[in-house]
């Protein structure tokens, strides 16, 4: 038995501890078992969780670790995967969202970790326009063969979906209650397509229904797991535009689709616009020219580096970042076994010096 997992999500099965304070309580005890082990009074003493979550989880770890135990017959049964934050193949993406769920569950062929990941929302009631930008983008992308998330709900979720099956795109769907059902239920032909390309990633327990409150969480994942979010359409409220948010307080880039200003259903991408919290995109171009993704950029030759002077630290860093694509701030510094500030003033240094780019989500790429 996997205890790690076990009590992962026994911790996210104890009411009113959410994912941060669930990750202080591990932080401070060294794991979430010892978490179930400690006394109330340890409990209280650690910043933030005081008498009553102490006491909280002292009363209900019994009903939680009995939930977690079904939970892990359910996964092995239906060959579903788990992660927990602290472990290897989590969604590097999120381990940088203070809120980035501590357990996820997933099933199907994907990496989560791809260089590129895209995610398309938008608004329920697509219009023909919509999902014909959402068509002709997923078709544009194919040489950058990103991984596409969306929600699979109505709307621009499941054109997105389809298009990026239909381009041979990788996508998931990032779902609002528990792996064990597919909803909406029209949709469940299309999921089953994915899971040969993608499949379904999810922070809920089985049995857990796709209530109003879930989707503004789900939310969270779609824009975390991403390196931008693209709002197609989206009236004046709406998921979309709180997707947006969520993805601009974790500093990943947000694009919208301009509409007409008649358009009830261009309203959210026009306000996000004009209010600089999204780049305005009309085609894969825009995408690759803020993302630092054009084509010609991997095709630079790398002879302005040959004529810089690095020092043998610079160097270091040049050699790991010549092995991928991009590589985020915190792999780098632990690869090249330097503080984290030290890596952070030569990349500066290095940026300075034209051998590196800055991306989105603190990733860097040699220019």
């Amino acid at each position: 038995m996997n205890h790690n997992l076990l009590y992962s999500i026994a911790l996210t099965a104890i009411p009113n501890i959410g994912y941060i304070t669930a990750k202080k309580l591990i932080a401070y005890c060294g794991s979430a078992e010892q978490v179930f082990k400690e006394k109330k009074t340890a409990l209280e003493k650690i910043p933030g969780i005081g008498e009553v979550n102490a006491q909280n989880i002292i009363q209900n770890k019994a009903f939680a670790l009995s939930l977690a135990e079904n939970e892990l017959v359910f996964i092995e049964k239906h060959h579903i995967n788990a992660y927990t934050f602290f472990d290897e193949n989590y969604p590097k993406r999120l381990t940088h969202c203070e809120d980035g769920p501590l357990v996820i569950f997933t099933k199907g062929e994907f990496n989560f970790n791809a260089p590129k990941v895209i995610s398309i929302v938008g608004t329920r009631n697509a219009t023909e326009y919509g999902k014909a930008f959402c068509e002709k983008l997923m078709e544009e992308l194919v040489p950058h063969h990103p991984l596409i998330v969306s929600g699979l709900a109505f709307g621009i979720d499941i054109c997105a979906h389809k298009a990026a099956i239909k381009n041979n795109l990788p996508t998931i769907a990032a779902l609002a209650h528990g792996l064990d059902r597919i909803y909406p239920n029209i949709h469940t032909s299309t999921a089953k397509q994915m899971m040969e390309n993608g499949g379904l990633i999810s922070d809920f327990r089985s049995g857990t229904n796709p209530d109003r409150e879930n989707f503004p969480k789900r939310n969270r994942l779609v824009a975390g797991i991403a390196d931008v979010t693209i709002v197609v359409e989206s009236s004046n409220k709406g998921g979309s535009l709180i997707t947006a948010e969520l993805a601009n307080s974790y500093s990943r880039d947000v694009f919208a689709l301009p509409g007409r200003v008649t358009d009830s259903q261009s309203e959210g991408c026009n306000a996000l616009i004009k209010q600089n919290k999204a780049h305005l995109i009309q085609s894969v171009k825009d995408l690759e020219y803020i993302m630092g993704w054009k084509a010609e950029d991997a095709a630079k030759p790398n002879q302005t580096r040959l004529f810089v002077d690095l020092t043998p630290e610079e160097k270091g860093l040049v050699d790991l970042l010549s092995k991928q694509e991009k590589i985020g701030i915190d792999d780098l510094a632990l690869l090249a076994k330097l503080p984290m500030s030290k890596t952070a003033s030569l990349l500066l240094e290095m940026e300075f010096k034209n051998v590196v780019k800055a991306l989105p989500g603190k990733m860097y790429k040699l220019v």
